[in-house]
């Protein structure tokens, strides 16, 4: 039998995630064991009836309109422009003339999703009427 090596300096960090992940995983699923249990099932009248005060509850489709979508991922395109600009602005004499001609091709290409997203009309705010 071959002799394991317990000493490593991150076992115990492994041994932790692994307790970890079997808690979260056995406390999601015994809560959702419970709460399908005892939940009610037959309430969906008292779910629109109101509440206190305020206008009647209607059925209405919960949609989000895809602008929004949109907006948040042309965001966080361009927002992840600036995250990979700050550490080649710290290290720009390092990288020399390799780390500024990278930089260029990736503005470029960022311009260019840029450009497009703009032809199509990602930018504009179109009213809902």
């Amino acid at each position: 039998m071959e002799h394991m090596d317990f000493a490593h300096p991150y076992f115990g960090a492994f041994i932790m995630f692994i307790i970890t992940f079997t808690a979260f995983f056995a406390t999601t699923m015994l809560s959702r064991f419970i709460g399908g249990k005892l939940a009610r099932k037959d309430t969906e009248k008292l779910k629109c009836t109101l509440y206190e005060c305020g206008p009647e509850v209607t059925k209405q489709p919960n949609t989000i309109s895809v602008q929004f979508y949109l907006m948040a991922l042309l965001f966080i395109l361009f927002d992840v422009e600036i995250i990979f600009m700050f550490p080649w602005a710290v290290d720009f004499v390092v990288l020399g003339w390799f780390g500024f001609i990278e930089m260029i091709l990736f503005l470029l290409l960022l311009t260019i999703g840029f450009i497009y997203a703009w032809k199509k009309g990602a930018l504009e705010w179109h009213s809902i009427k």
